[in-house]
């Protein structure tokens, strides 16, 4: 059975970006076959993973939730594949689609989804929302081998961890804590969040490659050689 990877944290600290690349770093140390899966309905992720793919080459996480029972044909059907890298798939909603769009998983919907990409995956990164009532990433927190938690320097990023503690009791024993510097951090306050999160275990650098993938629609492509792309590769070892 394949290792299930949580990536949590606060809204807007890289989640995505950092799941995807991790992702995509085991996917090249490993060679092995990597699912990313996507349950946000807010920010549908095929629609900047693939913003030049064709409507009828992107399927959604949504259909393979809306059926009675939950089996491997299924998830590959809706499962979108990276050209350039073989075994190494996308799991997520489209663009246009929303909470209203299918009817809410129930838990035994959920843990058999995790259970039949797991048996089809060696990696499942879960790329988790940061909405309480998303059954797929608070399952996601509870079933997972090991969860990535991610910090930003910011008030925000504080503010909303002493609101939300509870969201994260579940993952305590199985955390590792990396703090995400989305920014130039001449006046952001790395020192002192790291301080006040104690025991941070990995630090992503901010690197302008990211924000021009996000700008150009190619964040589906692995980046090259950068201080990012190292760290990443370290937590991927780390994971691994």
């Amino acid at each position: 059975m394949g290792k299930m990877i949580a990536v949590c944290g606060s809204p807007n600290c890289g989640k995505t970006t950092a799941a995807l690349k991790l992702a995509q770093e085991i996917y090249a140390l490993k060679k092995a076959s990597v699912m990313f899966l996507s349950p946000d309905l807010n920010v549908p992720c095929m629609a900047y993973l693939f913003p030049n793919g064709k409507d009828s080459d992107l399927y959604s996480l949504g259909i393979a939730l809306d059926k009675t029972d939950i089996y491997r044909e299924d998830i590959l059907k809706q499962t979108v594949n990276v050209k350039t890298m073989q075994n190494f798939g996308c799991l997520g909603f489209k663009l246009g689609e929303n909470r209203y769009s299918y009817p809410r998983p129930t838990e035994d919907k959920v843990t058999q989804l995790f259970a039949v990409t797991r048996e089809n995956a060696d990696y499942v990164i879960v790329d988790c929302t940061c909405d309480p009532d998303d059954m797929v990433s608070s399952i996601a927190k509870r079933d997972c081998d090991i969860a990535i938690q991610m910090f930003t320097p910011d008030m925000k990023c504080i503010s909303y961890y002493a609101s939300c503690v509870n969201q994260f009791l579940m993952i305590e024993d199985k955390k590792i804590k990396v703090l995400n510097v989305m920014d130039r951090d001449i006046y952001l306050p790395v020192n002192e969040v790291e301080t006040h999160f104690k025991g941070i275990d990995f630090k992503l650098p901010y690197e302008r490659i990211l924000k021009q993938q996000m700008i150009t629609g190619t964040l589906s492509e692995r980046i090259g050689g950068c201080k990012y792309r190292s760290e990443i590769e370290k937590i991927a070892k780390a994971v691994m």
